[in-house]
């Protein structure tokens, strides 16, 4: 009975021994913090590029986006001319010329329906990469929170 009770005490003695053993032997908590203060950063670094990114694309969009306007702008105002000369050719009886006006407000008509389509997709891409970069800057708000807070541990791992 004596054995058993002993070897049981011998084998809480060594696994005892063993984890503290272990638990010194590991990364300390300094380092650990240090390494995630250099993630932090690596983080930060990477998430202010792709805000930087996204307010590129923005940028674009919004360029794209006026340009379009100002196509369909001009389209309408083209096919409104074409209508007054395709109806006083019509008025004068030159069916040729009415009928080139007419193709011609067609065509305009084609232009203002493709930039419409691409305004809406200007549209879309800018209401995506402001949402993009709202994200982005939220990540860059957590990460700053971190490295605050990796600093913080750090200090109080130096004062003991």
């Amino acid at each position: 009975m004596i054995r058993r009770n002993l070897t049981h005490v011998l084998a809480l003695a060594v696994l005892g021994l063993g984890t503290s053993l272990w638990a010194q032997t590991g990364t300390t908590d300094a380092q650990g913090d240090r390494k995630d203060l250099r993630t932090d950063r690596r983080d930060i670094k990477n998430d202010r590029k792709d805000a930087r990114a996204d307010r590129r694309d923005l940028n674009k969009d919004r360029i794209d986006r006026n340009q379009d306007r100002r196509d369909i702008n001009k389209d309408q105002r083209d096919i409104a001319k074409d209508r007054r000369e395709r109806n006083q050719d019509l008025k004068n009886g030159n069916k040729a010329a009415a009928a080139a006006e007419q193709k011609d407000i067609n065509h305009d008509k084609r232009d203002v329906a493709h930039d419409r389509r691409d305004l809406r997709a200007d549209k879309r891409d800018i209401k995506h990469d402001r949402k993009d970069l709202r994200s982005d800057r939220k990540y860059i708000k957590g990460d700053k929170r971190d490295i605050h807070k990796d600093r913080r541990d750090l200090r109080r791992d130096r004062k003991g």
